[in-house]
């Protein structure tokens, strides 16, 4: 039997990081579990960017998270030689009456955001590289940008680290059980036992938590960075991060940064349901033209050669709603999972909510949306 932890975090994505560093420094005697080393390219939080966003179409309750997110990521990064969050502004982009344009304008007119509404020439004006399609709108809201995910990751566990934990890397965990007084974990290892358990495995969840097993799905998605005519068009003192709802889909992107390219993504890619141990990883053709739908028409002076892309894993409720909530059959397990690729950006916040749901068993945060109940 291994030695006894007040808590374990099995899983050190965005969410798993936060959360056991956020642990360790309220003095929680706490180990964390990594199926891979820590950054890898198998689930949700790899990519070099992921795009953090004020105004929230998603929802209008995920702003306050939001504002709590962007104070911790600062915090996090205090001292770094570069940031953590890159703010270019943020653009969602629809036709009026559709879920992107209207659900972020409602946000920023609930939560008093600062914002300007641009029409499709307005727009094309303003950022020279889009090529709206004419019944375009978009909300323009100037704190959004990107967090690089993998140095977010190592932030938070060097600080964890600092702490106190324990972290344990390439090390997988084949069950959550019971135990007298506790919890314990089981690994292709050993053994631990905890009062606790924080289990945020990201694809991986419907393995590992009975009451998630047909309530998540793990969904392949492909992001690819296509190649520039006109540079600075897309450099990130000129390029917002974007959310675009079209008549092709909706896809979502980013200004070039560290890797040549502008990347871009398309939600629900091929609408591909997977395994996550059996994700397909090779980019085909038809994953290219999914992407190149955005490009060609919308981006015209980035619909240049594929200069590189890679898989990841949404791991999708009904909903498209986070869970974070104890598991009924075992309340000493908090289940923070699924993020339904839309949670990067939570992670610091969401590791602060953990902390205080081991802690104390409650928080100032509201997250009553991410309830296991919705689901009954």
């Amino acid at each position: 039997m291994g030695a006894g932890f007040d808590v374990i975090v099995v899983g050190l994505g965005g969410m798993g990081s936060a959360a056991l560093c956020h642990l360790a420094e309220r003095g929680q005697r706490v180990l964390g579990l990594e199926r891979f080393e820590p950054g890898h390219p198998h689930g949700s939080s790899h990519g070099l960017t992921r795009i953090i966003r004020l105004a929230y179409f998603e929802h209008p309750s995920y702003v306050p998270l939001l504002r709590r997110a962007f104070a911790l990521w600062r915090e996090l990064e205090r001292g770094m030689a570069e940031p953590l969050l890159h703010v270019t502004g943020g653009l969602d982009v629809g036709p009026v009456g559709g879920v992107v344009f209207d659900g972020s304008l409602r946000s920023c007119l609930e939560h008093d955001l600062p914002h300007e509404i641009l029409d499709a020439p307005a727009l094309a004006r303003r950022f020279g590289a889009w090529r709206p399609a004419p019944n375009a709108m978009a909300v323009f809201q100037p704190d959004a940008g990107f967090l690089t995910p993998e140095r977010c990751i190592a932030a938070h566990l060097a600080r964890a680290g600092r702490a106190g934990a324990t972290v344990r890397t390439n090390e997988q965990v084949l069950a959550v059980e019971s135990a007298p007084g506790g919890v314990r974990v089981r690994t292709d290892r050993g053994v631990y036992e905890a009062g606790q358990v924080v289990l945020a495995a990201g694809p991986w969840m419907g393995e590992l938590a009975p009451a998630l097993r047909h309530r998540v799905t793990p969904e392949r998605q492909v992001l690819g960075w296509f190649g520039i005519d006109a540079p600075l068009a897309f450099a990130p003192t000129a390029f917002p991060v974007f959310v675009l709802e079209a008549e092709e889909g909706a896809f979502y992107g980013f200004p070039e940064y560290q890797v040549p390219g502008f990347k871009l993504g398309k939600y629900h890619h091929r609408f591909e349901a997977v395994h996550p141990d059996r994700v397909p990883r090779e980019i085909t053709a038809e994953d290219e033209a999914a992407l190149r739908l955005a490009s060609a028409r919308y981006f015209p002076s980035a619909n240049g050669k594929l200069a590189s892309a890679t898989t990841c894993i949404f791991t999708n409720t009904v909903d498209e709603h986070f869970v974070i909530d104890r598991a009924p059959e075992m309340p000493e397990v908090l289940l923070v999972s699924a993020c339904s690729g839309h949670g990067f950006k939570f992670s610091s916040v969401i590791g602060e909510i953990c902390a205080d749901l081991v802690s104390a068993d409650r928080t100032s945060h509201d997250i009553a949306l991410f309830r296991l109940s919705r689901f009954a």
